[in-house]
């Protein structure tokens, strides 16, 4: 690497205008071209031994890629990528990477990390506008069959990697469309639906098929899953249970959860209404308890359907919000407000069963607690009144219980999750792997994604080796 290209800043990526991008859907940074993705690629500086690659939970080349493109040989560097990632273009966009590949990048410790997800992104988006999606070579069929539940990140990636080995991968969706909480969960202007449907599309070219709406648990129990021939099953149903905050007026007409909030938006595409006119409140002033991607995904989302504004409430100091830096960036750009050492402590209705207001009391930063944050301790005599006629509740989710509820032989933890090994995702129940939220709790997209690759190893030793 040269000395000029050692000079080179970190390049920035174009995006929508706060004052344009908060009135439509579409999706706010734009991309690189390709000379901007060829020169921050030439900031690499390829190490030896790479820290990028340890801090990516499903272990991408990333000097490989990188340097790929700065060869202009972007095929070459799509191809790479895919050795160990089947959804490119959704990792690049909704990973943490400045706490996991970029967060290890040598540069940054006296500067800016090599924009490692902007390249990657921009090599999945030059795959597909190209139209040279092309198919890697599969193994000989072993004459297998894998079921794979539930089609998020984690089953996915299980998907993706054991069709390639050969075998033959059925995933099972209780929705009518692939994608897990990458569809229902995020919104389309991070990322948009055609973009989640072209990954998805690339996996059913290999020869993946997918059942949709069959909720296994209710229309067939994994033992019939076995009956019907079925050698191996991995288990990737997310934690879809909305978790409450228990204080009074939460059955008040106005409060939501996070995930029903979201899925109605983007699942039941209530953000085009009135071509779709799927019900939700249009409310003048929204808050959303939480700081969390998905709290943020809800603000932005309520900006966006045209409140007169949005508010993050959140318990303890910015330093503690777990959201990315750049997502909280985004919102208070697009004109979000944050109320932080905030807690609601009750919810207030009028005559009529709908949200009026909700009662807060201001907090202050006490002693940390398990969770390594400072715990959250009330100001006595603080208490204040917001007016709000739309609350979304995002302080989490809990596990899925349709599946483990009929599953006796599944072990769980004591909050429900299905207990997996750490690094293979092997359960109590001979035959079945787990990985995700589902064994995690809410974790990001590319964990649940390490999670499935863990996984389909150990789910490929046992179909070539036997346990």
């Amino acid at each position: 690497m040269t000395e000029k290209a050692k000079k080179v800043p970190r390049q920035p990526m174009p995006e929508q205008a706060p004052e344009i991008r908060r009135s439509n859907f579409l999706e706010v940074p734009l991309g690189y071209p390709k000379e901007t993705a060829k020169l921050e690629a030439s900031r690499c500086i390829q190490c030896k031994n790479p820290a990028c690659v340890k801090g990516c939970p499903v272990g991408i080349d990333i000097p490989g890629f990188i340097d790929l493109i700065a060869k202009d040989d972007l095929a070459g560097g799509i191809a790479k990528i895919k050795e160990t990632n089947a959804l490119p273009a959704v990792c690049g966009r909704v990973c943490p990477q400045e706490a996991q590949c970029e967060g290890q990048c040598v540069l940054g410790k006296k500067g800016d990390p090599v924009a490692i997800g902007r390249l990657e992104r921009f090599l999945a988006d030059w795959e597909r506008n190209e139209g040279e999606v092309k198919l890697p070579q599969k193994a000989a069929p072993t004459g297998k069959k894998v079921a794979v539940v539930g089609a998020g990140p984690a089953g996915l990636t299980v998907a993706g990697d054991l069709i390639l080995k050969g075998h033959e991968v059925t995933v099972f969706e209780a929705f009518h469309k692939p994608g897990g909480v990458l569809l229902y969960g995020i919104p389309e202007f991070r990322l948009p639906k055609e973009i989640l449907f072209a990954e998805t599309n690339y996996l059913e070219r290999l020869g993946v098929r997918f059942e949709y709406n069959f909720v296994v648990g209710k229309l067939a129990s994994l033992q019939e899953l076995f009956a019907e021939g079925y050698d191996a099953i991995f288990v990737a149903v997310g934690a879809g249970l909305p978790t409450f905050l228990k204080v009074p007026g939460e059955n008040l007409i106005g409060v939501y959860s996070a995930n029903e909030y979201l899925t109605r938006s983007n699942l039941m595409k209530a953000y085009l209404f009135p071509k779709y006119d799927t019900p939700l409140i249009r409310p003048k002033n929204v808050v959303v308890i939480g700081a969390g991607n998905v709290a943020m995904d809800a603000a932005r989302t309520a900006v966006r359907m045209g409140a007169d504004s949005v508010k993050i409430v959140y318990r303890r100091s910015r330093e503690e919000m777990p959201a990315r830096v750049e997502e909280i960036h985004h919102a208070e750009q697009e004109g979000v407000q944050m109320f932080l050492l905030t807690n609601p402590v009750r919810f207030i209705g009028n005559d009529k069963g709908h949200l009026t207001a909700m009662e807060c009391l201001k907090m202050e930063l006490g002693e940390p607690d398990a969770s390594g944050r400072r715990r959250p301790v009330p100001i006595k005599g603080s208490e204040f009144v917001m007016e709000t006629d739309m609350a979304v509740i995002s302080v989490g989710a809990g596990a899925n219980p349709l599946l483990t509820s009929t599953t006796p032989e599944l072990a769980l933890n004591k909050w429900g999750y299905i207990i997996g090994q750490p690094d293979t995702g092997k359960t109590s129940m001979r035959g079945v792997w787990a990985g995700g939220d589902i064994v995690t709790g809410m974790a990001t997209v590319i964990q649940a994604m390490g999670a499935g690759r863990q996984a389909a190893n150990s789910m490929q030793e046992y179909l070539t080796l036997g346990w």
